[in-house]
């Protein structure tokens, strides 16, 4: 019932939504005023703050289809280059992306893993454009639950560790692995299983960003929730089951409408602050701030359903019962021993003011891997920036980047020494 009801009020409000847009169209200056650089004529006052209140009325809706990352070029060394977005592997619950440059320099391979969190693998645009530069960029792009088909089965916590194994595979050994948020549990799982196994493809370094690996530490208003809470009220409260309209139909998924309520609600004066912004530099004609404010709600408000399984799992497994943390985390019946990783650099990064992932709740894994030498163990914390500042931003290209670009190089320079030593042992004396 419960996304019955959104899809009942969202029909309801098309056709205001819609009448909205089309009267922003039909008026003249001030209308394109509001997707140029033209100031409205002067006299024009009234119409201009119709055309703005329009303007918030059509844009205060949320949009269920991954925007596009709209990355064409990119600068490399001293010349721009091409981009083109190629899909490398394909599950039905996600793509493997891969971000290929029109050049033939061979750059360190990177896989980017994008949350599961009720937004699209786009919300690491910046994150993408920025790593580009330096590095052969693979992105997991996880389909939105809602349009996968029921008879796919089950998508839990363990399935997307599963699925990074398989991503680490296609791009083959030697490749880096840069996890941001809540898929930090996973990327260590994933990498610790790897190791385990002795797998060729295992990580040459593991990047950690603003994740949940102990929520013990320093808990949130995040943390506060899940723990305050039964799994029986998670299940009934806010899981739900796809209407018959959608390809998922039936399908049993956390929606990412609520997870954006849920975030909303955190900073809900920012948001309405951000909003009546928005009106007045549409009035006032500053477009260039008006466009920033439009770009970053276009992508916020597109939102991705979960599956119910990987959203339970990860309340109970990562917020409730520590499972990584606590050394009780299983993959196919087999303890998952993050002490095994060995070779494997490790760098964690924080974001002073983040009020989702606390400061220590990510270098909680240098105390969960042992068997990393000292020498390739690095952590980071950033100072004046929260959450998504640690992955986008200012900060993030201009002081967090140069981080995560000089370690993953090290480690490349490490792996060629240590080839070329391989190549010397092994030739005829």
């Amino acid at each position: 019932m419960l996304y019955d009801a959104y899809q009942l009020h969202t029909d309801l409000l098309y056709p205001l939504r819609a009448a909205a847009t089309s009267a922003l169209n039909l008026l003249d200056d001030p209308g394109a005023a509001l997707r140029s650089t033209r100031l409205p004529y002067p006299g024009r006052d009234a119409q201009a703050r119709v055309a703005a209140a329009f303007e918030l009325i059509a844009r205060a809706q949320l949009t269920h289809t991954r925007p596009s990352f709209g990355i064409d070029t990119v600068t490399v060394g001293d010349r721009e280059v091409a981009v083109t977005e190629q899909m490398v592997a394909e599950t039905p619950f996600a793509q493997l992306l891969r971000f290929a440059k029109d050049t033939p320099a061979e750059q360190p391979r990177v896989l980017l893993v994008a949350p599961m969190s009720g937004h699209f693998a786009t919300l690491l645009r910046d994150t993408v454009r920025t790593l580009l530069a330096d590095h052969d960029v693979y992105v997991t792009d996880w389909a939105n639950a809602r349009d996968v088909p029921l008879w796919y089965g089950r998508f839990g916590l363990d399935q997307y560790v599963t699925h990074l194994i398989h991503f680490m595979e296609t791009i083959g050994p030697g490749a880096h692995m840069i996890a941001v948020c809540q898929p930090c549990v996973a990327a260590l799982a994933a990498a610790a299983a790897m190791s385990q196994g002795g797998h060729p493809a295992r990580p040459r370094s593991l990047t950690l960003m603003a994740g949940p690996v102990d929520c013990r530490v320093n808990p949130t208003k995040v943390n506060e929730l899940a723990t305050g809470q039964t799994m029986e009220w998670f299940e009934t409260r806010l899981i739900a089951s796809v209407p018959l309209r959608h390809r998922g139909a039936w399908r049993r998924v956390y929606p990412g409408f609520l997870q954006l309520i849920a975030f909303m609600s955190m900073n809900l004066e920012r948001h309405v602050k951000a909003f009546v912004d928005l009106y007045n530099a549409v009035i006032a004609g500053e477009h260039e701030k008006a466009a920033g404010t439009r770009s970053f709600y276009s992508e916020y408000f597109a939102v991705a359903d979960l599956p119910a399984e990987f959203y339970l799992d990860t309340v109970r497994l990562v917020f409730q019962e520590y499972a990584l943390a606590r050394g009780t985390l299983t993959l196919d019946g087999r303890k998952i021993e993050p002490a095994a990783i060995r070779g494997t650099a490790l760098l964690t990064i924080e974001g002073e003011r983040d009020d989702i992932c606390a400061v220590g709740q990510t270098m909680a894994a240098h105390d969960l891997t042992p068997g990393i030498r000292p020498y390739l163990k690095q952590h980071h914390m950033q100072a004046g920036v929260g959450h998504y500042g640690v992955f986008s931003g200012r900060r993030w290209q201009n002081e967090i980047y140069p981080i995560v670009r000089d370690m993953i190089h090290q480690m490349e320079a490490r792996g060629a020494m240590s080839a070329a030593a391989g190549q010397r042992a092994g030739a005829p004396q």
